[in-house]
């Protein structure tokens, strides 16, 4: 009934789960955004302002969660791009949220993935998994008046081994629609310029598509996304 998706940056979540969450949400699901950094490095351009990118990049997260049908929260905890620690502190704020929202499954990167480049997304894929044991366990934020909460499922994206395939087939426009909203992220994450005509987005729709084929054939469904599924929280 209820679904946290937490991700490093406005739309890591859209790349990893944003078919799986539409649909979740259609079917009635209350999903909540968390995103752990202001996104205030995702610029290529050296002139941009960090504090104006920041802004930029929230209003485009909630966009981007209006196109998956999010009914829950967007939670924004603006620890500084690039610079996200796994430490106590960022690790009781994760936790405190899952206890304060009290999701059934909870969705974030996968930190064991190998060779991952990004430190933000390998940090924040530790704080979901180790927010989940200080939520559940109560003699972890005993200064808090949020009682402990158990999530039945945890779901990793961008995972190193796939174990569960989401179909999404029929949610795919969602997913696509959600990660145009982040038109700051065209030329640096996305690959589309001004001067493509067109070109470079559909070229960036061709890719997304063909990403949730390659799961679904391996689901043996037309379109899915897949995850690595934790059960045994």
């Amino acid at each position: 009934m209820k679904a946290l998706a937490i991700g490093a940056h406005p739309d890591d979540i859209e790349f990893g789960a944003g078919a799986t969450l539409a649909k979740w949400a259609s079917n009635g699901c209350e999903v909540s955004l968390l995103i752990c950094t202001d996104g205030s490095k995702g610029s290529w351009d050296p002139s941009v302002s960090t504090e104006d990118l920041t802004a930029v990049r929230k209003m485009e997260q909630r966009a981007a969660a209006d196109e998956l049908g999010v009914s829950g929260e967007v939670i924004f905890l603006d620890f500084v791009d690039g610079e996200l620690n796994a430490g106590l502190k960022e690790r009781e704020t994760v936790a405190s949220w899952i206890r304060r929202l009290q999701p059934d499954v909870v969705l974030g990167h996968d930190p064991w993935k190998r060779y991952r480049l990004h430190p933000d997304h390998r940090n924040a894929g530790q704080l979901t998994v180790e927010g989940i044991v200080a939520a559940r366990d109560p003699f972890f934020l005993t200064g808090s008046h949020l009682s402990p909460h158990r999530p039945s499922e945890l779901f990793l994206y961008e995972a190193e081994e796939n174990d569960h395939f989401e179909t999404s087939e029929g949610h795919e426009k969602e997913k696509l629609n959600a990660l145009e909203s982040h038109k700051s992220q065209y030329v640096s994450t996305m690959g589309i310029h001004e001067d493509d005509k067109g070109g470079g987005l559909q070229e960036f729709r061709d890719r997304i598509i063909k990403e949730l084929c390659m799961f679904g054939e391996l689901a043996g469904v037309g379109m899915a996304e897949g995850f690595k599924r934790i059960s045994e929280l």
